[in-house]
This record gives C-alpha cells, structure tokens and sequence, in this order.
C-alpha cells in the first residue's frame, strides 16, 4: 500500500483507495459530496508522537490542546481521552470543554478579551490558568477570585517580538512597575507562567528558537526584577503531523531544553491544535465543472475551506488516482467570487473530466471553525476508525456545528 499525501491512514493499492480499512468507493456508494472525513486513529497517533517526544526530554510536560483548531465535540473527546488539556479562548470553548470531560485543572483560559462570565466560570470551575494579554486583566481577575475564596493562576501572554505583533505584554520599566505592584496588592492571583506565541504553521527551526528566546529574555527581565516565573508556555504554531517530521520534532524539544536548563523552570506548556487533528481530515468532492487554460472548479470553496485557515491543503484526483499527477492546475470553489481560489500551478492529473472525485487533504484544523458556510449547505461530517463509519454531523439533523 502506497502512502496518499504522507498519511498512512489514506492508501492506495492499484486503483483502490483506503482510508483506513473503509474502501473508498463504499463512501462514494453511501455519501453525497462534498463530505467532510476525519480519521480517528490519525488523531490518536498525532497526540501520542508529540506526548512521547517532549515527554522524554521533559520531565514535567504538560500539552494543551487548542480548541479553536476543531471544535467539534467528537473531536474533542478524541483528544480529552488521550489524556490532554485544553486550551480554550471563550466561554462557548469552556463550556464545551468542562461538558466533554476535560479536568477543570487541565484547562488554560485566555485572550485578549476577557469578560465577566468568562472570568466567573473559570475562577468558580478552578481552571489551571487564565492567560492574559494586558496587565490591566489582573485587577478584574483578582476580584472575581476574591468573592469565590480562590487563588487564581495567571499566565501572562508576552510580546512574540514578531514585526507588526500588536499581541501580548511588552515588559519595560513602567509594565514591570505596574506588575510588582499587583503582584504585592492582589492576594487572590498567583502569577505562574508566561507564554509566547510566534505565528502559526512554523516548519523552520529559525522561528521556534526565535520564539523560545523571546521567551527565555522576558524570563531573564523578570528575574532581574525578583519575580519569578514557575512555567514556560511556547504556544503553538506546528504544522500539521504529516508535514513535520518526528526528527524535527525532536529538534525543537531539545532546542527548548538547551535554553532553559539554567532556570529553575517547573513546568514545559504547548498549545498543539493543528498538529493533532490537522492531517485527520479531508474533503471528498467532486469537480464541477472544467473551465479553459486548466481551470477546474470543485463543490467545495474558500466558504468551508477558507485561505484564512492556512492549510497545507493537497488535492488528489482519486477517480485516476494511477496517472500521473504532473500538469499545473488551477483548483477554484464554488463560492460566486473571483477570490475563491484554492490553488494555482498545482499538480494535477492531465486528463481533467467533469464529476471526476477529487480527495483535498489536511483539513482537519481551522476549517470549520473559520468557515462562513456562504451560501451553501453544510456538509456532513463522518468520523472512520478502522472499519467503522460513525456520521458526527448531519446538516439536516444538526444545523449547524458552530458552539455558543
């Protein structure tokens, strides 16, 4: 069996496509396009690999995954039950994550909006930390743990240096004033962490280390100033599984171990989203329509697979998946938009035949949850796992797989 897009979930021999132990053609017999898939056992493996990595160079690792990524509860479960925390930015995600089983002491809460119920179901759940992104946030914390008799955790987002990063605290001599002196007035915070965030789809070593010594310079400052800082969160920003190799990986847990061994560090945090479920999902559609100068126009759009989501997408024609994928494509939506590009130049079979069945790969992160659904239907959603099919969303059924 032949790898199809570096996944060893999705497969071919000769003409037939596995994905898993499900024949491809038995979900072209029972499923309309577009379809949205995910593979269960490719999430389950995502996780391990990460987990193994950094936990063998750390010995207190702890990894939280971003539910922002993919939302959607079976997702989540997935995730909650290889023992991992989450992440979570809004009390929509809250509330989803405390109703899918996640430990209360095993999710972070942040951004850069905090409201008060926000704030309320945190501090009265008794999450692990709230994360935040301007020093003013501790006052409103401190006196929503006050009235519930906590001492609330925070991990204070820092500046990823990043040109343009309007994200995060920038700490000089007047915002470490500002910080010593809520450290010394409000009893009911503990400042534990601080976390950087680079940007998101980081492959190069460069932009991890950047980011790690970012991190380990705002240490450094803190220190100077005696405050000290229990745990490092170095964010997110993998690609997805398939695209990141295991030697990299590891690469980058050692880099971050090299940087902080000369402080009294606790606890090693990543917020992993992409990484876990990314490479899990795909799109089975359908060309459409072929256009002039290879122009070719599929059933799904930028609309439920935006640009936004910043996807290592790829596209297989899997009605000749055996020929040569060797001629520039052009690859455009549905969506009545000259903007509704997916690719350009992109490799594609020769022969280009309306309603051929097309498998676009890597949609499993940041899909759903930055799709507009405009203006069409929803797609259903399948979960496989072995040789089994489980449908988690019906559009007729569900209606929507947004979360409030």
């Amino acid at each position: 069996m032949k790898n199809i897009a570096g996944n060893s979930y999705i497969q071919k021999k000769n003409a037939i496509i596995n994905l898993d132990l499900v024949p491809l053609d038995e979900i072209i017999k029972n499923y309309e396009t577009p379809l949205h898939i995910f593979l269960k056992k490719k999430i389950e493996d995502n996780i391990s690999t990460f987990n193994n990595i950094f936990k063998d160079v750390f010995e207190d690792f702890e990894c939280f995954y971003s539910l922002k990524a993919n939302f959607l509860p079976e997702i989540c479960k997935i995730v909650n039950s290889k023992g991992v925390g989450a992440n979570v930015v809004g009390i929509p995600e809250l509330r989803l994550a405390l109703e899918v089983g996640f430990s209360p002491n095993s999710i972070i809460v942040g951004g850069p909006y905090l409201p008060e119920d926000l704030l309320e179901l945190s501090i009265k759940s008794k999450v692990k930390e709230i994360i935040v992104y301007g020093l003013d946030d501790i006052k409103k914390i401190n006196d929503v743990a006050k009235k519930h008799h906590i001492v609330q955790n925070i991990c204070i987002r820092v500046n990823s240096q990043k040109y343009g990063s309007k994200l995060g605290v920038k700490f000089n001599k007047n915002s470490i004033k500002i910080l010593k002196q809520s450290i010394k007035s409000y009893n009911h915070i503990k400042v534990s962490t601080i976390l950087s965030h680079f940007t998101t789809q980081m492959n190069d070593i460069n932009q991890f280390d950047k980011n790690i010594k970012n991190l380990v310079s705002n240490l450094k400052i803190l220190l100077e100033h005696e405050i000290y800082i229990e745990n490092i969160n170095f964010g997110g920003g993998f690609p997805e599984a398939t695209v990141m190799s295991h030697n990299r990986l590891t690469k980058i847990a050692q880099i971050i171990k090299t940087k902080v061994d000369d402080f009294n560090i606790k606890g090693i945090y990543l917020e992993p989203g992409r990484y876990f479920v990314g490479d899990s999902g795909l799109f089975l559609t359908k060309v459409v329509k072929v256009g002039e100068d290879r122009w070719i126009f599929l059933n799904i759009g930028n609309h439920i697979c935006p640009k936004f989501a910043k996807c290592s997408l790829r596209f297989y024609n899997a009605s000749q998946i055996n020929e040569p994928h060797k001629y520039k494509t052009n690859i455009a939506g549905i969506v009545p938009s000259d903007q509704d590009v997916l690719a350009k130049n992109y490799f594609f079979t020769q022969n280009l035949i309306a309603n051929d069945y097309v498998i676009v790969t890597n949609t499993g992160a940041y899909c759903l949850t930055f799709s507009n659904r405009f203006p069409y239907k929803l797609p259903t959603i399948i979960l496989i796992d072995g040789n089994s099919i489980k449908e988690i969303f019906d559009p007729k059924r569900d209606h929507d797989f947004s979360i409030s």
